[in-house]
């Protein structure tokens, strides 16, 4: 892509986080977005269902109020009857990707995976399978003594399609020992994206905000994501979203607010230059702000989400569906798409004139 507007260092990134008016930074980020999506353009969504495979995690994550422990009531692990039941549903419902993430669980072979993305190969063709974020990735490798590439290999070779950009966070590692001791590094999350990206596999990014970071750890962020995107092209589209502190080890932290959450997400499209897609969070932020995220840099909606656990636990529940996203970019004044995973356009859905 040709740039219309010169690349934005971190200096002045910085400078912008300190600028009070956010719609300037909206208007500039719009500019951005108008460079990959023109005003014609659709606002795109795919119809998808977020399956949580366990919830039994050893990670322990500060922020996660979704994982439990091995021997909690709570915690499961889902057979692949269940699994296939709520992908039917998906299909029944016009929905052509199915997004698998879980906790790290030391009980889980890796014949638990493979025969999970086998046996949804075989039962549902034509779905997308868009399963294991990098921290998956790499403890699933660690626990198998294999590399990330082997690792990697093993799954493209029994199924998967694509890897979810989850398990950022915020990549500073400082941070990340504070909410997180014992998750993966940056640099880990970034060489398993690097690793899939040179096997030719999709991926999309994303960023957490909310943990009293500075405006300088977010840049780094954006930094390190816009580094690796210039070396691989794998990034398909970023996704930032606020952090949720309900029924989390981190309750009192103080919830991010739509200023804020629209700052961060206009910044984010003016940095990430070399990334044609970036997704508003309905999820976090609910459908109103979604709907203005439209006008500060955000093309797509993402997934409609039959199902979602992880937000839900920490007492969010907003909840949309295609009817939905698409009367709310009608409303914004763009026609809609439903699109699959790679962003190609399976029906548009026009705004009436």
């Amino acid at each position: 892509m040709e740039r219309k507007i010169k690349r934005l260092n971190s200096n002045n990134a910085l400078k912008l986080f300190a600028e009070p008016d956010i719609i300037k930074t909206g208007l500039i980020a719009n500019e951005v977005k108008k460079s990959f999506h023109p005003d014609t353009n659709p606002v795109t969504f795919i119809i998808d269902r977020n399956i949580n495979y366990t919830n039994i995690c050893t990670c322990k994550c500060k922020f996660c109020a979704f994982y439990r422990n091995k021997d909690h009531p709570q915690g499961y692990v889902l057979e692949y009857d269940e699994i296939k039941h709520k992908i039917d549903e998906l299909v029944s419902q016009g929905g052509t990707q199915v997004l698998l993430q879980g906790g790290l669980n030391t009980d889980l072979p890796f014949d638990y995976y493979k025969k999970l993305l086998t046996s949804i190969r075989k039962d549902f063709s034509d779905i997308a399978i868009h399963a294991f974020s990098p921290p998956e990735i790499h403890f699933i490798a660690k626990q198998n003594s294999l590399s990330v590439k082997e690792t990697l290999t093993e799954l493209v070779n029994c199924g998967l399609s694509s890897i979810p950009g989850g398990g950022a966070e915020i990549l500073c590692d400082h941070i990340r020992k504070k909410i997180s001791t014992d998750k993966i590094t940056s640099s880990q999350w970034l060489d398993v994206m690097e690793t899939a990206h040179n096997l030719s596999l999709k991926t999309t990014a994303t960023m957490v905000f909310g943990f009293n970071e500075k405006p300088q750890d977010i840049i780094e962020h954006l930094l390190k994501i816009r580094n690796l995107q210039d070396k691989t092209g794998g990034f398909t589209a970023f996704i930032p979203w606020s952090f949720q502190p309900l029924n989390t080890a981190l309750t009192e932290t103080a919830k991010t607010t739509p200023y804020d959450y629209l700052k961060t997400l206009a910044i984010s499209r003016i940095f990430l230059d070399n990334i044609k897609n970036i997704q508003s969070s309905w999820v976090t932020q609910g459908l109103k702000i979604a709907n203005i995220s439209l006008f500060f840099g955000a093309n797509d909606f993402g997934g409609t989400m039959i199902e979602e656990n992880v937000v839900r636990s920490a007492g969010i529940c907003n909840r949309t569906n295609a009817g939905e996203l698409i009367k709310l970019a009608h409303n914004a004044g763009f026609d809609a798409a439903q699109r699959d995973t790679a962003y190609n356009i399976l029906k548009i859905h026009k705004k009436r004139s």
